[in-house]
C-alpha cells in the first residue's frame, strides 16, 4: 500500500501532509510555500493556474479567477445569494438548483474547481515522495452537511484520489495535538476559525482514543468575513470622499480584497497600518488614489459582531458535551484567523483569563491530523482510535410538517438507528419519506436532504401498517436511509448524495476529463520546453550569421535557413505533434552545429588579418547554443509563452 496523504482543503488556503517515520510532516508546494491558496485562474490561452500562481494574476484577471469555491460546494442556488454577491467571477444556476461557475462560456461545478486544487496538492506530494499517490484523507468543517461531504469526496475522485475518509477539521487538529499526549486523560476544546468556516469541538483524549463529545459551528463565518468588513469600510469611505462606488469595478474590488487581507494580517502584529492603492480608479478629472490608515481599534470596531459570533458555538458545544469551561484542559487554536488579537482575547476572557495552546501551527494542524488518520488507515499508526460525531440531528417529516429526529446530533459515528412509523390516512398505499437535517421542530426550518417513495403498501386503516425507517451513517458522515414495510417486506432506500446529484458515471467522466486535460497540459509544457530550446538556437544562429557569416559556405547557410523556417512553422502550428517539433529542432540543431564547425575550420585556415574574426579562438557563438540548450531533465522557466499578459511571473502550468 502506497502513502496516504492528508489534505486540508480550505476556503482560502489548502495544505497537504504525510506521515514519515511515524511523524506527520507538511509537504511544501512547488513554489516553496507550506500552504497553497485555494485559487484557480484561467488564462487567455486556456491554461489553468492553481495556487500561488493563480493568486498573482487575480487582480488583472479577476473575472476568470475562482476563489472561496468551498462556500458553494454541495449547496443550493437559493442558499448562496450573499456569497455570490461577493465574488467577481460569474456564478450560474447548475443542474438541480446548484451553483456552477462560468468561465468564457464553459461551466464548471464546484467539485471540478476543488478537484483542480486537490490535483495540485497531489502532484506536490508525488514530487516530494517520488512515487504515485492515489489515496487521501480529506478534511471538511464539522458543520458540513451530508451533501457537502459527498461533494468533497467527489472532488477527490475527480482529482484521481481514492478518498479513504472524510474527517472533521477540528477532530483532525486534535489528532495533531494529541499524538504525543495519548497517555494523558484530558478534555480539550478545538477552536477552528478558518477562511470561510468556523467549528468548535470538545474531545476526550486518553489511552489512544480521540472521542468527540460535541461539535458546533457556523459554516458562514471565517477570515473572509473579516476581510469583507475592511473592504466595505474602504468602499464607503472612498465613496464619501470621491463620490465613486468602487464596488462596481471588479478589478478595483479584487485589489481592495487583497489590501484588506494584508491589513488584517498586519494588524495582528501592529497597532496601525497604511493602505495605499494608487490608480484605484479614475474619473473625468484624472486618476484616483486610495490612501487610508486603519488602526487595530477601528478594525476591532468593524468586526466586533464577528468576534462575538464565535462565542455562541463554544457555549453550545460545552453545553452539549455537559462540560464546564474550567474542566477543559487545553484550548487548541486552529486556522489563520485565530491570530487576530480580538479573537484570542475573546477566548481568553471566556475561559477565565486562560491562555490558549499554541503548540501546533494553526495553518497546518488540520493537514497534519489528516496525515495521522491516513497513517491509521494505512496501518502505519497503531493504537489510535478516532471516534467522531454527526454535527446535526437527522430525521424525517411526519404528519403536520413536524421534524421527527431519528439520530440525535453529537451521536458517535459510524452508527445506525431506526424507528417504526405508520400511515396517516385510511387505505394509504404509498408513503413519501422526506429526510432532513437540523435541530428545529418544524420541517420548514431544517435542511432537506432528499425524498423517496415506498410503494405497494396493502390498503389498511391508518396506523396499522408498520414501516421501519432506518438511518445509517458511515465513518465519512455520509448517510443512507431505508424504509421497509414490515407486513410485506417491501423496501426502498436512498443514499443521500450531494445536492445536484452527481452520479457515479458523471464523477468518473469528470475524472477522465481531468486526466485528458492533464495530458494536454503535459503536451503544452513539452512544447514550451522545445520552444525555449529553439529560442536559444535561433539566437545563436542569428548571431553566428551576423558575426561570422563570411566564414560559412552558401550551401550550409541555405540548409540552415530552410531548417529554421521549418522549425518556426512547426512551433507556430497549434496542432503540431511534439515529436514533429522535436525532430525539426534536432535537424536545425545539427545544421547550427555544422555552421559552428565551418566557422572553426575557416578561422584556422585563414589569417585573422584578412577577416574580422573575434579574438577568442575556439569560442564561437555556437557555443552559446550548446550552453543555452537545457538538458532533457532540466527544470525550465516558462515566461509569457502563451502571450497572456495577465501572467507576468514565470510559472509552470499544472497538469
Amino acid at each position: 500500500m502506497g502513502k496516504v496523504i492528508g489534505i486540508d482543503l480550505g476556503t482560502t488556503n489548502s495544505c497537504v501532509a504525510v506521515l514519515e517515520a511515524g511523524q506527520p510532516i507538511v509537504i511544501s508546494s512547488s513554489e516553496g510555500g507550506r500552504t497553497t491558496p485555494s485559487i484557480v485562474g484561467f488564462g487567455k490561452a486556456g491554461d489553468r493556474l492553481v495556487g500561488q500562481l493563480a493568486k498573482r494574476q487575480s487582480v488583472t484577471n479577476a473575472e476568470n479567477t475562482v476563489y472561496s469555491i468551498k462556500r458553494f460546494i454541495g449547496r443550493r442556488w437559493g442558499d448562496t445569494e450573499s456569497e455570490r454577491a461577493r465574488v467577481p467571477y460569474t456564478c450560474v444556476k447548475g443542474r438541480d438548483d446548484t451553483v456552477d461557475v462560468e468561465i468564457r462560456g464553459q461551466k464548471f461545478t464546484p467539485q471540478e474547481i476543488s478537484a483542480m486544487t486537490l490535483k495540485k496538492l497531489k502532484q506536490d506530494a508525488e514530487h516530494f515522495l517520488g512515487e504515485t499517490v492515489t489515496q487521501a484523507v480529506i478534511t471538511v468543517p464539522a458543520y458540513f452537511t451530508d451533501a457537502q461531504r459527498q461533494a468533497t469526496k467527489d472532488a477527490g475522485t475527480i482529482a484521481g484520489l481514492e478518498v479513504l475518509r472524510i474527517v472533521n477539521e477540528p477532530t483532525a487538529a486534535a489528532l495533531a495535538y494529541g499524538l504525543e499526549k495519548q497517555d494523558e486523560d484530558q478534555c480539550i476544546l478545538v477552536f477552528d476559525l478558518g477562511g470561510g468556516t468556523f467549528d468548535v469541538s470538545v474531545l476526550q483524549l486518553g489511552d489512544g482514543v480521540f472521542e468527540v463529545k460535541a461539535t458546533s459551528g457556523n459554516n458562514h463565518l471565517g477570515g473572509d468575513d473579516f476581510d469583507n468588513a475592511i473592504a466595505v469600510w474602504m468602499i464607503d469611505a472612498f465613496q464619501a470622499a470621491e463620490g465613486i462606488d468602487l464596488a462596481a469595478d471588479k478589478m478595483a474590488l479584487q485589489r481592495l480584497r487583497e489590501a484588506a487581507e494584508k491589513a488584517k494580517i498586519e494588524l495582528s502584529n501592529m497597532v496601525t497600518t497604511s493602505i495605499n492603492l494608487p490608480f484605484i480608479t479614475a474619473d473625468d478629472k484624472g486618476p484616483k488614489h486610495l490612501e487610508m490608515e486603519l488602526s487595530r481599534s477601528k478594525f476591532e470596531e468593524l468586526t466586533n459582531d464577528l468576534v462575538e459570533a464565535t462565542i455562541e458555538p463554544v457555549t453550545q458545544a460545552l453545553k452539549d458535551a455537559d462540560i464546564q469551561p474550567n474542566n477543559i484542559a487545553r484550548i487548541i487554536l486552529v486556522g489563520g484567523s485565530t491570530r487576530i488579537p480580538a479573537v484570542q482575547k475573546a477566548i481568553k476572557t471566556f475561559f477565565g483569563d486562560r491562555e490558549p495552546d499554541r503548540s501546533v501551527n494553526p495553518d497546518e494542524a488540520v493537514a497534519l491530523g489528516a496525515a495521522i488518520q491516513g497513517g491509521v488507515l494505512g496501518g502505519e499508526v497503531k493504537d489510535v482510535l478516532l471516534l467522531d460525531v454527526t454535527p446535526l440531528s437527522l430525521g424525517i417529516e411526519t404528519l403536520g410538517e413536524v421534524f421527527t429526529k431519528v439520530i440525535e446530533r453529537n451521536t458517535t459515528i459510524p452508527t445506525s438507528k431506526s424507528q417504526i412509523f405508520s400511515t396517516a390516512t385510511d387505505g394509504q398505499t404509498s408513503v413519501e419519506i422526506h429526510a432532513l437535517q437540523g435541530e428545529r421542530a418544524l420541517v420548514k426550518d431544517n435542511k432537506s436532504l432528499g425524498k423517496f417513495l415506498l410503494t405497494g403498501l396493502p390498503p389498511a386503516p391508518r396506523g396499522i401498517p408498520q414501516i421501519e425507517v432506518a438511518f445509517e451513517i458511515d465513518a465519512n458522515g455520509i448517510l443512507k436511509i431505508s424504509a421497509q414495510d414490515k407486513g410485506t417486506g417491501r423496501e426502498q432506500s436512498i443514499c443521500i448524495t450531494n445536492t445536484g446529484g452527481l452520479s457515479a458515471v458523471e464523477v468518473e467522466q469528470m475524472r477522465k476529463e481531468a486526466e485528458l486535460y492533464a495530458e494536454e497540459d503535459k503536451r503544452r509544457i513539452q512544447v514550451i520546453e522545445l520552444k525555449n530550446q529553439a529560442d536559444g538556437l535561433f539566437y545563436s544562429y542569428e548571431s553566428t550569421l551576423k558575426e561570422n557569416g563570411h566564414l560559412i559556405s552558401a550551401d550550409i547557410k541555405s540548409q540552415a535557413d530552410q531548417k529554421a523556417k521549418q522549425l518556426r512553422l512547426a512551433l507556430n502550428n497549434p496542432s503540431a505533434r511534439v515529436e514533429d517539433i522535436k525532430e525539426k529542432l534536432e535537424l536545425f540543431q545539427e545544421t547550427v552545429l555544422a555552421m559552428g564547425t565551418s566557422v572553426y575550420q575557416q578561422a584556422n585556415q585563414t589569417p585573422t588579418t584578412d577577416f574580422n574574426v573575434p579574438k577568442k579562438p575556439g569560442r564561437s557563438s555556437v557555443g552559446k547554443a550548446v550552453e543555452s540548450t537545457p538538458e532533457k531533465d532540466a527544470t525550465l522557466d516558462i515566461n509569457d509563452v502563451d502571450e497572456d499578459e495577465t501572467v507576468t511571473a514565470d510559472y509552470e502550468t499544472v497538469d
